[in-house]
């Protein structure tokens, strides 16, 4: 391994030397890991009540649809009051989500309006939760370390993504779904109690300015930069093309490789892997080079070919490699444009900022999930995916051809500070 490799990667965890960012990613780390316990759960049980990509499709939608509504009216909220009592508020919102569908579980009353109606609501604290959270990060890493505490924060989601799904296939194979939901209740206990531990530096917009100029402001900013515009379509195409492939994974698994929901936690496992490896390795090093317009396109033609091979499955070993490759690059495109955003935003228009940029990149999700949830119903899963894969390719090209200022767009050395 070269000196500059180990030199990014001892950068990368220097953040963790600061005590109230270390106690609040421990209680992210056990909470995260039940979040995605929940995830592989509940994409199983409403496959089992449907058999259908559809309902998958319509549940993931309705989970990320409070974000379009609500994400920018969430980031000016978290701009002006105490970001770290608005994180427990929504946290114990989601925990209230997980016993709900526990006990619907538990009790064999579980209906699938049940799990629309819950992935609404919780869809809404997500909406209040997103911006206020990575906001929060920089609050206690200060602005020097932010891009590694967002990093770092990436690295424990994609941990939890490998050991969460894989735990949730073993415990629904041997006490069925509820247990994973009672888990997920509790682990949220471990980030309130974080929350609850810390101190963080707040920079907050007056309290009685108006929200909608507060909001403008933030839209003026993202018009007034061609730069931040093209990382957000890259991300769009992430949001679009990509995260909804997972959504249909039960279908994949049913249809294509006739598995039970063990399955589904190591293809999910797999995927997990790979956004970990990505994160770990491949985002330091991404974060060192001068030119991230060139860096995150390359990551998104990556990603389409990939998808392609995952759409054409010969055995789950080379499906948990397709998508093992698939998840290595993701990381790049999102860790490296959100981490750019909280660079050039003012601290106290930071949280503003995000909001706007998780509603626009997130705001497609719920659309992309209903149309590849349907496309799978009415033509095949391979082949939506198929479809994806090549549609992510082509975005990639005509990025670099009709943004030819994206290529030669470098860095400014106190943009790259951080990640060195």
């Amino acid at each position: 391994m070269s000196s500059r490799t180990v030199k990014a990667l001892r950068a990368a965890f220097s953040p963790l030397q600061i005590r109230d960012l270390r106690i609040y990613l421990s209680g992210q780390a056990v909470s995260l890991i039940g979040t995605w316990l929940q995830i592989t759960a509940q994409g199983w049980v409403v496959w089992e009540l449907t058999r259908s990509a559809t309902a998958l499709g319509i549940v993931a939608m309705l989970g990320t649809f409070p974000i379009l509504l609500l994400g920018p009216w969430a980031g000016v909220w978290a701009d002006r009051v105490d970001r770290r009592r608005l994180l427990i508020f929504t946290q114990v919102g989601a925990m209230a989500s997980a016993f709900a569908l526990a006990i619907l579980l538990q009790t064999r009353t579980i209906q699938l309006w049940h799990v629309y109606v819950i992935s609404t609501v919780l869809g809404l604290f997500t909406a209040a939760d997103i911006p206020a959270q990575q906001a929060f990060l920089g609050d206690l890493s200060g602005m020097r370390e932010v891009r590694k505490a967002v990093n770092l924060n990436s690295m424990i989601i994609q941990v939890s993504r490998m050991i969460g799904p894989a735990l949730a296939g073993f415990i629904i194979g041997v006490w069925g779904s509820a247990p994973a939901f009672w888990l997920n209740g509790l682990s949220f206990l471990a980030v309130i109690a974080s929350l609850i531990s810390v101190r963080a530096s707040q920079v907050r917009s007056p309290k009685g300015s108006d929200s909608f100029r507060e909001l403008k402001k933030g839209v003026r900013f993202l018009r007034g930069n061609p730069r931040i515009q093209d990382l957000m379509t890259f991300v769009v195409l992430l949001t679009f093309l990509v995260f909804p492939v997972i959504n249909i994974f039960p279908a994949f698994v049913g249809e294509v490789l006739h598995g039970d929901a063990q399955t589904l936690g190591y293809l999910l496992a797999a995927s997990g892997a790979g956004a970990l490896l990505g994160t770990i390795l491949v985002v330091p090093l991404a974060q060192t080079v001068r030119r991230p317009g060139v860096a995150v396109a390359g990551a998104t033609i990556w990603m389409g070919l990939w998808l392609l091979a995952f759409s054409w499955p010969v055995s789950l070993t080379m499906s948990m490699v397709s998508i093992f490759l698939v998840s290595l690059a993701a990381p790049t495109v999102f860790t490296t444009a959100l981490g750019l955003v909280q660079i050039l935003a003012s601290p106290e228009m930071r949280a503003r900022l995000v909001s706007l940029f998780v509603t626009v990149s997130f705001g497609t999700q719920p659309f992309a999930s209903l149309l590849v949830g349907y496309s799978a119903d009415w033509f095949s899963t391979p082949t939506a995916i198929l479809l994806n894969g090549l549609f992510l390719i082509g975005g990639g090209v005509l990025m670099l051809v009709f943004r030819p200022e994206l290529r030669s767009w470098q860095v400014s050395q106190e943009e790259a500070v951080s990640a060195i």
